[in-house]
């Protein structure tokens, strides 16, 4: 049997949705994870910091009592955000965040972005007071392939964004091709990237060869091969500019198993290991703690965790739930198609 002890690690990318949902998969997070950056696209979206207090109110009154967990508030940007409204959210401590959807790139994303140049002041104001902006980095372009839409939108929107703005702290959300990481990789300052867990371990074939397979279909969608294994050498890495962000995304069943099924992979019950699994496979498990629980604290300016967690692998596999059952229906739980040997064994309590 080995383990691996590591500072509790935080999710810098998670949808908790709301009601049914919130309360079934939230515990799931909660149980591993110290933080998480929470997102903001609800139906309606989270946009205002009253929306964001209101939100968090009903996320801390579904958590375990158990659990020690902090969400991070994010707002959602749209072209009427309010600059003072978001920079008064900064300062007393409310938001964490802000995130920029280029509208219809995702799942209720309808409200997003159009026009860039229509949130400037906000990204200005951002920008003079050190406020992350989380980005979903494709863009929606009809035209443009489904593949190459991280791609064209680094070109389009964020390169003149970053140059236009430099004082800009951006984090590229789930990158998903080489032509991602090797942006960050190439950025002076400023810039950093999430990575999930479901994009360094599946491809496009888990979506589509032996059969259309709807729980492993996400946005941004997975990549080819070559992508994968850009993802996968850029996490073990230890480059500390690249680190763990879920985008943990529940969907019901019945919502992803029909004709246009929603995009979104459930992952919070078995990310942490899974990803000892990947970094095993990598010969990397010494590179696991900064890419799970030291990397994002730091760029985001708040201290490393100090509580542990341990992780264990157990010479027969471990027992993951295939699905977490809600008040809505059943959520499918992701499957990395290779048996886990992996669990964390000492959950802290609050």
């Amino acid at each position: 049997m080995k383990t691996l002890t590591i500072r509790r690690p935080d999710d810098w990318h998670l949808h908790l949705r709301d009601g049914a949902v919130l309360e079934a998969v939230l515990p799931h997070s909660s149980a591993d994870f110290a933080r998480a950056i929470i997102m903001p696209n609800l139906v309606p979206p989270v946009v205002k910091v009253s929306d964001a207090l209101a939100y968090r109110e009903r996320i801390m009154a579904a958590l375990p009592e158990t659990d020690s967990f902090t969400p991070l508030m994010t707002l959602y940007l749209t072209e009427n955000t309010d600059p003072d409204d978001v920079a008064a959210g900064a300062r007393d401590g409310h938001i964490t965040a802000v995130k920029l959807y280029p509208a219809g790139a995702t799942t209720n994303s309808q409200s997003g972005v159009r026009d860039i140049a229509k949130v400037a002041p906000v990204l200005e104001r951002m920008a003079e007071i050190g406020l992350p902006l989380c980005v979903h980095g494709e863009v929606t372009d009809p035209s443009i392939d489904i593949f190459d839409r991280e791609a064209v939108f680094i070109e389009r929107v964020l390169a003149p964004l970053r140059k236009r703005i430099p004082e800009l702290k951006v984090v590229m959300e789930h990158v998903t091709t080489k032509d991602g990481v090797d942006y960050v990789k190439s950025a002076e300052g400023n810039l950093a990237a999430t990575l999930t867990t479901h994009h360094l371990i599946i491809n496009r074939n888990a979506i589509l060869a032996g059969g259309i397979r709807p729980h492993y279909y996400c946005l941004p969608v997975a990549k080819r091969e070559e992508h994968r294994l850009a993802l996968r050498a850029a996490a073990v890495s230890g480059d500390n500019r690249f680190f763990l962000g879920t985008d943990s995304a529940p969907h019901l069943d019945p919502l992803k198993e029909c004709a246009c099924g929603c995009a979104g992979i459930f992952s919070s019950i078995n990310t942490m290991a899974c990803l000892a699994h990947v970094f095993e496979e990598e010969n990397a498990l010494d590179k696991l703690e900064a890419f799970a629980s030291l990397n994002g604290p730091a760029y985001y300016g708040l201290p490393a965790n100090e509580e542990q967690i341990t992780l264990v692998r157990r010479n027969e596999p471990v027992a993951y739930p295939k699905s977490v059952h809600t008040a809505d229906g059943p959520i499918t739980v992701f499957d990395p198609m290779f048996p886990i040997h992996w669990t964390v064994e000492d959950h802290p309590v609050g």
